[in-house]
């Protein structure tokens, strides 16, 4: 009985992740230039690295492992940071 109960606990977690991408992922629209589109697609391709890497960071127990996990983090915020930079230089239309 305590697996069944822990097995519907964990697909409730994921239904839940599944529900909050959706809504956090905006689509990328149609009418958007195909540079831009490729830039966005780029930007969120980095964003689900980091998720990823962070989640990586928060098992890793080993200093060697943890520290390449910083420094792929710190390598994927400078590239973000690059996108934000272009968005406040970029003229509203």
């Amino acid at each position: 009985m305590a697996r069944g109960w822990k097995s519907k606990s964990v697909e409730q977690q994921q239904e839940e992740m599944l529900e909050q991408r959706k809504t956090a992922r905006a689509p990328i629209s149609p009418s958007l230039p195909p540079k831009e589109q490729q830039r966005h697609r780029k930007r969120e391709g980095l964003l689900l690295s980091r998720e990823r890497l962070t989640q990586q960071l928060e098992a890793a127990t080993h200093p060697r492992h943890r520290q390449m996990l910083e420094q792929a983090i710190a390598e994927l915020d400078r590239q973000l940071s690059t996108f934000k930079q272009v968005a406040d230089v970029t003229p509203p239309k």
